[in-house]
């Protein structure tokens, strides 16, 4: 796919010891990245572009893999976007305790880079999904939960065709009993992720991948609640803190 990048805000690597840069990648295919940047401004971060050709991230605190199609997904974007030259930075840097974020399409490159265990098939009834979608948060306590409680009930929109979440039995036991899992699906489950899963996280808590996206959740005027804005500011804190 040919495209041009994105005018990028990063000007050089952070000053030592800022906090507050948060990078948001963009693959071909990307169609909420700039969602993704508003949300981190809302939540008073600042945004910093990554073009998926990148070598570096440019000085960034943490990182956000948005969602997004490569031809109706047919193509597999996650795997098309796990090859891209940011990744190899990206992977680094999460082994070494960045923050890492991967909604939707970028819950499944974090699958597909082994970043998170599992993978992203085909919706069980085969079809696309746009709801608002109700969750439940299992674990406050990964980077981009902390604004939350355990057992609170938030909803966000969620949009897939490739959003079922998939493990054998014994990486899912494994989930469960180390508190891996961040979100569950309640009310309904959209897309026959096992175990109503929503989202996971590393053993670590500095990488969650979900397959809804918080980030169009964080103003009144154009989504169902809010509550997507503490994946945003939960980071922001935590990189104060650390």
């Amino acid at each position: 796919m040919t495209g041009t990048a994105p005018t990028s805000t990063a000007t050089g690597a952070g000053a030592p010891g800022s906090t507050g840069r948060i990078g948001v990648v963009t693959f071909p295919g990307s169609l909420d990245d700039r969602d993704a940047q508003r949300a981190v401004r809302l939540a008073g971060g600042e945004p910093v572009a990554l073009w998926h050709r990148d070598t570096e991230l440019h000085g960034v605190d943490a990182v956000v893999l948005p969602g997004g199609f490569s031809y109706g997904d047919y193509l597999r974007a996650g795997a098309i976007s796990r090859f891209s030259p940011v990744m190899e930075s990206v992977i680094d840097a999460a082994r070494g305790g960045m923050p890492v974020l991967g909604i939707c399409n970028g819950f499944q490159v974090l699958t597909e880079t082994h970043l998170l265990p599992g993978a992203m098939l085909r919706n069980d009834h085969l079809h696309f999904v746009c709801r608002d979608q109700r969750l439940r948060v299992e674990n406050a306590g990964t980077a981009w939960t902390g604004d939350y409680t355990r057992g609170q009930e938030i909803t966000v929109p969620l949009k897939n065709n490739d959003g079922q979440f998939v493990a054998d039995e014994r990486t899912l036991d494994m989930l469960e009993a180390e508190g891996r899992v961040v979100f569950r699906y309640t009310g309904l489950n959209p897309n026959g992720s096992r175990r109503d899963i929503a989202g996971i996280t590393n053993e670590a808590g500095n990488v969650v991948g979900l397959m809804p996206h918080p980030e169009h959740a964080v103003e009144e005027l154009t989504g169902p609640t809010t509550d997507g804005l503490g994946f945003f500011t939960s980071v922001l804190k935590k990189l104060v803190t650390a």
